[in-house]
């Protein structure tokens, strides 16, 4: 304890001026130290300092820089940046580019005939550059030059340790000649070149709206400062003390920033992190460049994580910890059950019996490597009135009470969209029959009752926009207007008049409340509550609608007078991304069901790591349709045009040289051990079903389980 008190003393104490790295694994205090020499320079040195809590803040420094140079700018998530880039990439998709008009470019570029998945992968790309630092132009050349020299001089594909490497599947990539070389180097100098066209009008759009991501901010601060002397000066000599958490997640782009602000020295810089526990290199994280240069100071000393744990954290990394099994006490459960089912049911138990015993819901963690699909585990809590919180990479907008409280909102605003109006009938609000919907969608037996409305008959709906036949269908005006209410049973008909009387009452709530009381009127009106009042179900339903309604909120603010039509078709479009997330609150009463990155630097008393099998954690490695290498250039996977094999033989090579799949199933044994270390007391590892043989991921739960670890209690249900 005493070197360990030393260690933090000399991170806090060392001179101010320094350029300081304090590393050290989780639960080591570097944190802490961090904070105290944050408190130590604010006292002494400089009240303006900045605490940064993760290097993603260094945005807002960016933001800053932009502002001081031009118009202000506002930040958007990636779902908003995405949907920019699909409207730059348009003309090309629409094969309206000028190159392929002119037949300077083929159109037959890979993955290019599958627009939208190309359109992903485009746009992960592009991520990916610009927290790298490197823009349209440098992008280009190195895509050709990389793409010279390998075509130029080609490695052997017919290495026995390459053929071995590659699957049976895609061998045949590796059989090919002179010929065949020559066109895939032609199809991949046109795909760089369309790339690089795409790339560069969205970095036009960006600059031209100023709505951007902190990573396209930080890329354009960086461009600005090269460029501008004067300002480059002048935010130099302001630039405060700066202190950065999790550093080990910092991009390219993120070092370059400090270097322009602070100098190569980067002088008055403190940072905080793992630099062998970074768990995003496969999206940009690149610690060996954000921690070079600094002098170090590395703390050594666990402070949070129980001894069993900490076996168990350096049997998965392979740095083995050795002690004697008879002096360690049992911290880390290890259970393996024959269904997701009851999987969830033992994770449900296990947090009951740790709240009887006094563990606050606020110190549960149950920690996913992705949260897109948790909600097996989120109902088995639910079933035992355990109050649970969902955070990550959530979309909050596709989940089943999101869904029912929008449906009424667009039946409100649009009533000829089936799609919600079905879905607020059957749900438990009005609970109609399948039988009662399909008489609603039936034409009704007097053949002379209209279909669309009359001239002098008021719209039902408050959409603008011409009648379109195809659209406005029987169901919506049966509902309206009763037109086969007499084809109901007494029990359909009473609730079907109740929905119709409430929604005459919602439309002019619409026309007269700012859109948060209306939306909160319908949905106290129209939405059946989860579970009695103040159940883990009730209280869960209404943590979904807070989240909701602060999104909706947070759109109609940014878009003054956008109307509820806007704000639903917002709603709607987030509902299809996937880069979705929601970030944890801070209520006290729900037990968490994180994502790794939503759990970043934070500690609880019992951490639950559920799902630990292969595909789940560690997920499956799955290669875009296209990888970029600034020496090899691009590396398309498909093989198009006039091809024998499915794969290119560059893509084959580029993953055997690279390790690539070895690589990320690094980064996701890096993040199972992030995971556990996040405890204080105790650690509960589960997995359902059979494990694999772990060739192509590995099966961290079976090796927890094989090695018998000390402090490790199996308990196995299979």
């Amino acid at each position: 304890m005493i070197a360990m008190l030393d260690e933090q003393r000399a991170a806090v104490e060392a001179p101010l001026h320094l350029a300081l790295a304090i590393t050290g694994a989780s639960g080591t205090g570097k944190s802490t130290a961090l904070r105290a020499r944050y408190e130590r320079t604010i006292e002494h040195d400089a009240a303006n300092a900045r605490y940064l809590t993760h290097p993603e803040q260094l945005r807002e420094l960016a933001v800053e820089i932009l502002g001081q140079a031009g118009a202000p700018v506002t930040l958007v998530d990636d779902v908003e940046a995405e949907w920019t880039f699909t409207e730059c990439a348009k003309p090309i998709f629409a094969l309206e580019w000028a190159e392929f008009v002119a037949g300077a470019v083929d159109p037959e570029v890979p993955g290019l005939r599958s627009p939208d998945r190309f359109a992903t992968a485009a746009f992960r790309l592009f991520r990916k550059l610009r927290d790298s630092a490197i823009g349209p132009q440098a992008f280009l050349e190195r895509a050709l030059r990389g793409a010279t020299s390998f075509y130029g001089k080609p490695p052997n594909f017919a290495h026995p340790e390459l053929i071995l490497a590659t699957k049976d599947a895609y061998r045949d990539s590796l059989d090919v000649t002179t010929e065949e070389l020559g066109r895939q180097y032609r199809h991949e100098v046109d795909l760089a070149k369309v790339l690089a066209q795409l790339y560069t009008e969205y970095v036009r759009e960006v600059r031209q709206s100023r709505r951007m991501t902190g990573r396209d901010a930080i890329a354009e601060a960086i461009e600005l400062l090269a460029s501008d002397d004067a300002l480059r000066s002048a935010t130099a000599i302001a630039a405060s003390p700066l202190f950065i958490d999790e550093a080990q997640e910092a991009t390219t782009g993120m070092r370059a920033l400090l270097e322009a602000l602070y100098g190569p020295a980067l002088e008055r810089v403190t940072i905080a992190g793992d630099p062998a526990g970074a768990t995003s290199t496969f999206r940009g994280a690149r610690p060996e460049g954000m921690f070079s240069g600094f002098t170090t100071i590395e703390l050594r000393q666990q402070h949070r994580n129980p001894i069993a744990v900490e076996i168990a954290c350096g049997q998965l990394s392979r740095s083995y910890l050795r002690t004697d099994a008879k002096n360690v006490p049992p911290a880390l459960e290890l259970h393996r059950a024959k269904s997701e089912a009851d999987e969830a049911r033992y994770i449900a138990h296990a947090v009951r019996n740790a709240l009887d015993e006094g563990t606050q819901p606020r110190q549960i963690a149950l920690l996913f490597r992705s949260t897109g699909d948790v909600h097996a585990y989120e109902e088995a809590l639910l079933e035992l009135d355990i109050p649970v919180s969902v955070s990550g990479d959530v979309n909050i907008f596709e989940g089943r009470r999101a869904l029912d409280a929008l449906a009424l909102l667009w039946n409100v605003w649009d009533p000829f969209r089936h799609d919600y109006l079905i879905r607020s009938l059957s749900g438990p609000a009005f609970a109609l029959a399948d039988a009662s919907i399909v008489t609603l969608c039936s034409e009704p037996a007097d053949a002379q009752t209209a279909l669309f409305a009359m001239d002098d008959e008021p719209a039902p709906t408050a959409r603008s926009g011409r009648w379109d036949p195809k659209r406005d269908l029987r169901l919506g005006w049966n509902v309206l207007r009763g037109d086969q209410d007499d084809s109901l049973n007494p029990v359909a008909r009473e609730r079907i008049e109740r929905f119709r009387e409430l929604r005459a009452g919602w439309v002019e709530a619409m026309q007269t409340l700012p859109f948060a009381q209306f939306a909160r009127r319908v949905w106290s009106e129209g939405l059946a509550r989860d579970g009695r009042p103040g159940s883990a179900r009730a209280l869960a339903q209404q943590l979904v609608l807070r989240r909701l309604l602060a999104r909706l909120r947070a759109f109609e603010a940014q878009n003054p007078g956008c109307g509820t039509g806007s704000i639903l078709a917002y709603a709607d479009a987030r509902r299809e991304s996937r880069l979705e997330s929601c970030e944890a609150d801070g209520d006290e009463r729900f037990v968490q069901l994180l994502s790794i990155d939503a759990a970043r630097g934070r500690e609880f008393d019992v951490v639950i790591v559920p799902d630990a099998r292969a595909g789940s954690f560690p997920r499956w490695y799955v290669p875009d349709s296209f990888l970029f290498s600034p020496a090899a250039g691009m590396v398309p996977k498909d093989n198009v045009g006039d091809a024998r094999a499915s794969r290119t033989a560059k893509f084959s090579y580029y993953l055997f040289k690279t390790k690539a799949r070895e690589a990320y199933n690094d980064e996701e044994r890096r993040a199972f051990v992030y995971a556990l270390r996040r405890t204080k007391r105790r650690a509960i590892v589960t997995a359902s079903g059979k494990a694999t043989r772990g060739t192509t991921a590995p099966e961290f739960f079976e090796e927890l389980r094989n090695a018998r670890l000390p402090g490790s209690v199996v308990d196995d249900a299979r």
